[in-house]
């Protein structure tokens, strides 16, 4: 019987696997420079053709909820130019008086409140993303030593849950304190965009909070750190957009009424 001779591995082949950091297992360190999460030295710019590393998966995630949000904000822009074609609206009345039918909504002091909560919530949340992208921690964790990123992430995203919740119910103490006044959806023009606005808002927002949930979860149950870091980088990225888009309402709602 003809012995099966299995050649050596050639120079070219240890050297690359030298240069790409591969004990031989075929696995390499799941960081990425380009991630935007501080996972510097790592050599995924390396890779062969043809092969996806982490950095293309959190691309195509990225992608899909800036597109997304595209088409949210241009629902909230048909929104926000409905409210100023109604409030330069006016009429003439039976003496060829011009009369403004708008009359402006107060709004709830503690919405300036809510705003503060939601800036400290986009901080917590950005502290998490970062946090799954420690290039120590990943190595780590890549080496089976322990689950140092889930220990360091949990806070963060904890009160991130926590003060989104918050930022709901000072919502719903908003439209309380409103009604308490008799100012309803369907009292005039103004307090109608005001419910309209906040009122779709907190809906994005309640689905923010969901995301938060699940990438809590994620950080449990997923045995992958890559999916782990896919799930809070991209709730983070929704949660940083939802408060921005706040930050434009609120001041619309303020000050430009």
């Amino acid at each position: 019987m003809p012995a099966i001779i299995t050649p050596n591995k050639t120079d070219q082949e240890r050297k690359r696997r030298l240069e790409d950091h591969d004990g031989g297992s075929g696995r390499r360190p799941p960081t990425d420079k380009r991630t935007g999460g501080g996972g510097d030295g790592d050599n995924w710019n390396d890779r062969s053709h043809g092969r996806r590393g982490p950095y293309e998966r959190l691309h195509r995630y990225r992608m899909g909820i800036f597109f997304a949000l595209a088409s949210d904000l241009m629902f909230f822009v048909a929104i926000v130019s409905t409210f100023f074609v109604n409030q330069s609206a006016s009429h003439l009345n039976v003496y060829n008086h011009f009369v403004d039918t708008w009359v402006p909504t107060v709004i709830p002091p503690i919405l300036w409140l809510n705003t503060v909560v939601l800036l400290i919530s986009s901080g917590t949340i950005e502290m998490a993303r970062r946090t799954m992208f420690h290039e120590t921690d990943v190595m780590d964790e890549w080496l089976g030593l322990g689950k140092p990123i889930t220990r360091r992430a949990l806070p963060w995203l904890s009160a991130t849950i926590v003060l989104g919740f918050l930022f709901l119910a000072g919502q719903w103490i908003a439209w309380r304190q409103l009604a308490s006044q008799h100012v309803f959806f369907r009292t005039n023009q103004s307090s109608h965009f005001f419910y309209l606005i906040t009122g779709v808002h907190a809906v994005h927002l309640f689905i923010g909070i969901a995301a938060l949930i699940a990438a809590f979860t994620g950080l449990y149950v997923s045995r992958q750190l890559e999916n782990r870091q896919i799930l809070v980088d991209s709730t983070a990225w929704y949660w940083h957009a939802m408060g921005l888009l706040w930050l434009f309402l609120f001041t619309l709602l303020a000050f430009f009424q």
